[in-house]
C-alpha cells in the first residue's frame, strides 16, 4: 500500500535539496565547526528561516528580483535556471541554511563559492529609464537589490503565515545584514524602515523595467517542473505570494490578486493550510537545525 506522506516527504525534500531520505552531504557538515556562526537559537533569523512561511516567502522575492533587468539579465543569461530551476534551487537553500545555521567558517566558504561563480556573471541591460548599462552579479548595486527585497519579502511573508519574531521585523533586518556583508552588500539597511525606504527610490529611479524577458521569468515562476504531488500546493502558494505583493508590483509583473469575478480569492487561508501540511510532513526542526543544534552543544552553548 503506498504511503502517500512518506512520497510526499520525499518530493519535498528532492525539491528543496536535490535529495531525499537522507539530507545532502552539506547538511551534517553543519555539525562541524568551533565557533556559533552568525546566528543564535532563539535569534530572529532563526525563527524566520526555521518556519515554514519561507517557502512563500522564496516565491515573493523571485517575482521581486526579477524586476530588475539587471538582477534578471544575470540569471537569465548565466544560470541556466530554466534547464535545472530544482539545482539552481538547492543551491540557493544551501547557502541561506550554511549562514544561518553554519559556523562562521562555514558561512564564509559558502559565500566565497557564491561570489566566485558570480565572477563570471557580466554583460549589459537596458534599464527602465532605456539606457543600456554594464551589469556584473558582484557588483554592489545589484547585490544591494537582491538583499533588500529577500529582506522585505521574508519579512513579508512572515507577518501574514509565520509565528512573532524575537525583537521584531527589524532584529530580523539587522541580523540578516552580516548575510548582505559576507556578499558585499555595503552598509545594508539595518531596520524595516530602511528596507522599505530603498524600495521606494528603487521604485522611483525608474530602473525597474516590465518586458517579454520579464514576462517569461513570471510564466517559469509560475509553472516550474514541480512532481504533480507537489503541484496543486504549489499552485496555491504562488497566488499567495502575488496577493502578499504590493499593487504597482504585481502590475509591473503582469499579474492579479487572484478573485472569482469581483470576490477575492482566500489565497491567505489556503496558503496557511499548505503550509500546515509541509510541516506536518518535514517535522519542526529540520535536519540544518538539528546539526547546527549538535555543534553548539559540543561548543557549550546553553538553551541549544
Amino acid at each position: 500500500m503506498r504511503n502517500y506522506l512518506t512520497e510526499y516527504r520525499h518530493e519535498l525534500q528532492r525539491t528543496f535539496t536535490g535529495t531525499s531520505g537522507t539530507p545532502p552531504e552539506w547538511v551534517p557538515r553543519l555539525a562541524e565547526g568551533n565557533d556559533a556562526g552568525y546566528h543564535l537559537p532563539g535569534s530572529a533569523v532563526w525563527a524566520v528561516h526555521g518556519h515554514v512561511a519561507t517557502i512563500v516567502a522564496g516565491i515573493r522575492v523571485l517575482l521581486m528580483q526579477a524586476l530588475h533587468p539587471g538582477a534578471l539579465a544575470g540569471v537569465y543569461e548565466h544560470s541556466g535556471f530554466q534547464k535545472d530551476p530544482l539545482g539552481r534551487l538547492a543551491n540557493t537553500v544551501r547557502w541561506i541554511f550554511t549562514v544561518t545555521y553554519g559556523s562562521t567558517e562555514a558561512a564564509e566558504t559558502a559565500t566565497a563559492r557564491v561570489r566566485k561563480i558570480h565572477e563570471r556573471v557580466r554583460g549589459t541591460y537596458v534599464d527602465g529609464n532605456g539606457i543600456r548599462r554594464e551589469y556584473a552579479a558582484n557588483d554592489p548595486e545589484l547585490l544591494r537589490w537582491v538583499h533588500v527585497t529577500y529582506a522585505d519579502s521574508f519579512i513579508t511573508a512572515n507577518r501574514i503565515w509565520g509565528r512573532p519574531i524575537p525583537g521584531g521585523a527589524d532584529a530580523y533586518v539587522r541580523e540578516w545584514a552580516a548575510a548582505g556583508r559576507l556578499m558585499g552588500v555595503d552598509n545594508p539597511p539595518l531596520t524595516e524602515a530602511q528596507v522599505h525606504a530603498e524600495l521606494e527610490q528603487w521604485y522611483a529611479s525608474g530602473v525597474l523595467r516590465a518586458d517579454e524577458r520579464l514576462a517569461e521569468t513570471v510564466w517559469f515562476i509560475r509553472h516550474p517542473p514541480l512532481s504533480p504531488m507537489l503541484q496543486p500546493g504549489y499552485r496555491i502558494l504562488f497566488a499567495a505570494a502575488v496577493a502578499s505583493l504590493e499593487p504597482r508590483y504585481r502590475e509591473m509583473l503582469g499579474l492579479r490578486a487572484p478573485k472569482f469575478g469581483p470576490i477575492p480569492l482566500p489565497v491567505i487561508t489556503a496558503a496557511r493550510a499548505v503550509l500546515g501540511m509541509v510541516r506536518f510532513a518535514l517535522g519542526s526542526h529540520g535536519p540544518s537545525e538539528q546539526a547546527a543544534r549538535h555543534r553548539l552543544q559540543r561548543l557549550g552553548y546553553a538553551d541549544t
